[in-house]
């Protein structure tokens, strides 16, 4: 009996190690084909920004922007996609691909483009869309000043004394036809 036990064990040990082996064969897959949709992606962003009349001056281009944190400087490392020039303003230009890192309501790709056009002196970022062949010309105004932020405006109070007013009523009516 503890023999079979043990090899009931050994046997189910193997086949969660198996099962494991297999669910990361599916994430590589998966990931590389995400890689190669990427990569595609960025290969034929440089077609479309050479057609939006855009030259790459730098692919893969690397940039430290240095923050000030608690004193300290911490050195953050930046890589965008390619920086080109057009009418000889600085552009960085970044590629996505899929259905929705190319929009700006998604709020990743928005900081990201942010951070670039900041931190590469950009006037703007030429977002190429390589899923639908389009190049987007993002500029964020940086000189603008920043909204007022408005009050909370407070809730009406009329609705919580008409509940009192009729609450109050319903005691005090049965107390009075007494």
């Amino acid at each position: 009996m503890p023999r079979q036990l043990l090899i009931a064990a050994l046997a189910a040990v193997l086949a969660i190690v198996a099962l494991r082996a297999l669910a990361a064969r599916g994430r590589s897959r998966r990931a590389r084909r995400v890689g190669r949709i990427a990569a595609d992606g960025e290969l034929a962003g440089a077609d479309l920004l050479a057609a939006a009349g855009f030259a790459i001056v730098d692919r893969q281009a690397r940039h430290v922007l240095p923050v000030d944190v608690d004193g300290e400087r911490y050195d953050a490392g930046l890589r965008c996609d390619y920086l080109a020039e057009r009418d000889g303003e600085r552009w960085v230009a970044e590629v996505k691909t899929g259905r929705d890192a190319p929009s700006l309501a998604n709020p990743a790709t928005r900081r990201q483009l942010l951070e670039y056009q900041v931190a590469y002196g950009a006037v703007g970022v030429a977002l190429v869309d390589a899923t639908a062949g389009v190049v987007h010309e993002v500029r964020f105004d940086l000189a603008a000043p920043a909204a007022p932020h408005a009050p909370a405006t407070p809730p009406p109070r009329w609705p919580l004394f008409a509940l009192g007013v009729a609450v109050g009523l319903g005691l005090a009516l049965p107390l009075a036809l007494m």
